[in-house]
């Protein structure tokens, strides 16, 4: 028989061990469940994607328009713009209420000429094309986030008051 302090000892390692292997297993299933599938729209925050539908839709639903916004075009063809990261789904319906699509959306960043810098474990966001511009995306640091969130707002103020004085630059009046 174990002395009452070795048995304490090999118990607690067991224990761990076996909470060690829960989360490891726990966390296998949440990577396998957002893992993406070849059926899968998958679109890039801040950016769009086109999905052609086999015929008009009446409606389409969003499961969760927080993550992903759609647009109809010319009734089967939408225009799925990723809001913010996760996953959600779209459900598209004729006019007879069956089922034309059934998708699951996920929305990812696009790490493409993107750099990120970390100072003591806060984040800023830069998109590179070439030369490096300040790039807000969920999860910045707030300061830095709030500050280029203001002056996008600034200047897309100073755009819609351009074109509303018909200063517009299309060509079309």
């Amino acid at each position: 028989m174990l002395p009452r302090a070795a048995a304490t000892t090999i118990s607690t390692t067991v224990v761990h061990a076996v909470l060690i292997a829960g989360a490891m297993f726990m966390a296998a299933i949440a990577l396998e469940a957002t893992e993406a599938r070849a059926e899968d729209l998958v679109v890039r925050y801040d950016q769009s994607q086109l999905l052609r539908l086999p015929r008009p839709a009446a409606d389409v639903i969003i499961g969760n328009p927080s993550i992903a916004d759609v647009s109809v075009q010319a009734g089967n063809l939408l225009v799925v713009t990723g809001k913010t990261f996760g996953i959600t789904n779209l459900i598209a319906l004729d006019g007879e209420r069956n089922v034309i699509k059934d998708q699951r959306i996920i929305v990812q960043r696009d790490e493409k000429r993107v750099v990120n810098l970390h100072k003591a474990g806060q984040r800023q966001s830069y998109s590179c094309t070439p030369d490096c511009s300040p790039n807000i995306t969920i999860g910045d640091e707030g300061t830095f986030f709030d500050t280029i969130s203001k002056h996008a707002q600034s200047k897309t103020k100073f755009s819609d008051a351009s074109s509303e004085n018909g200063n517009s630059q299309s060509g079309t009046q």
